[in-house]
């Protein structure tokens, strides 16, 4: 394989939308349009999304079990760092399936083709997004930040971390930004954020090597979006706690982006953040460092009890019986690093 010659895809690389399987739709709209303040089309039966902008959809929840995130779709600027990705993909003997026209229609996007990824998440690459002038109607009324950043981050817990950042470095030549190190009931944690362009990370991996359990259920632990005024992003911790929904943590900042944000847990049980104005990286004087604690103030839990720290290692517990697939083959050996 010669693929280090090629030119990288870093840059050409956007988080485009995520698809959530559940079957609590009604709590859903609630908490997706009442309470976050995102635009809702309903599209049938079995299909909802979500707008932040003039894609055509940011999220697309199906009707399903899982009651999880099942699948992330990045943004491919052109043909040819699609056709590279493809090709990296099924190079190394990983099945790469073109998205059907009906599941391509559903995300509003062109040319879809998925693959495995870690974590069981499905991982599916478009080269364009079909936009719409339709007027947005949204809660928060200075908009969210999308464009070159994409439209945010997700984070997930991995017993195979180096595994995992070594899929991102192969598939998308994701980049090192920083680490934070950070204890919870005992557990030491390294947290690695990698990015595919200028926003500070798309992907965070917390390594859970050294916890009893992978104490999370889901195959993320949260998602975040970015708002772009702190007063839509108070206003969103507001109306989550006035429509009765759980608030996971307080307003905080955190230590290595500096982004202000809160976490709420969705109807699905995976938290998300919603941020307001984190550091845009400058590639050309951005050096890895590591953080020491998540947060430099806030993000307190709220309203946690014994019981409720139960029932999370009784969820967790549940994840014991779920194989992390790291899609070796495009792992390779792994990044070693501290």
């Amino acid at each position: 394989m010669t693929d280090h010659l090629a030119p990288s895809v870093f840059g050409n690389v956007h988080l485009g939308y995520i698809v959530i399987e559940t079957q609590r739709f009604s709590e859903w709209r609630r908490f997706g349009r009442d309470a976050i303040g995102m635009h809702l089309d309903e599209i049938s039966h079995d299909v909802i999304r979500f707008r932040l902008d003039d894609h055509q959809a940011r999220f697309i929840l199906t009707r399903g079990p899982a009651e999880d995130v099942v699948a992330l779709g990045w943004h491919l600027d052109d043909h040819e760092s699609f056709d590279r990705v493809v090709a990296r993909v099924t190079d190394r003997g990983v099945p790469a399936v073109d998205g059907a026209p009906e599941d391509a229609a559903v995300r509003g996007v062109q040319r879809l083709v998925r693959f495995p990824g870690p974590n069981n998440l499905t991982q599916e690459i478009f080269t364009s997004a079909n936009t719409t002038d339709e007027p947005l109607f949204m809660s928060n009324r200075g908009g969210f930040v999308t464009g070159a950043s994409g439209m945010g981050h997700v984070a997930i817990t991995s017993t195979k971390p180096h595994q995992m950042r070594g899929y991102y470095n192969t598939v998308f030549d994701a980049r090192l930004t920083d680490y934070i190190d950070e204890t919870i009931s005992g557990a030491k944690l390294k947290i690695r954020f990698l990015r595919v362009n200028e926003r500070h990370h798309s992907i965070a991996i917390a390594n859970v090597q050294t916890a009893p359990i992978n104490p999370i259920r889901t195959r993320v632990q949260h998602l975040n979006i970015e708002v772009a005024t702190l007063d839509d992003m108070t206003a969103a911790y507001q109306r989550v706690k006035q429509l009765g929904f759980d608030m996971a943590l307080s307003v905080g900042q955190h230590t290595n982006d500096r982004e202000l944000s809160f976490y709420a847990r969705t109807p699905s049980g995976f938290e998300w953040e919603v941020g307001w104005n984190p550091v845009v990286v400058d590639e050309k004087t951005w050096e890895p460092s590591t953080h020491q604690g998540i947060s430099i103030w806030g993000h307190t839990p709220v309203g946690q009890t014994i019981i409720d720290k139960l029932d999370q290692f009784r969820l967790g517990a549940r994840s014991l019986r779920r194989d992390e697939d790291v899609v070796p083959a495009l792992a390779g050996a792994g990044i070693a690093d501290n």
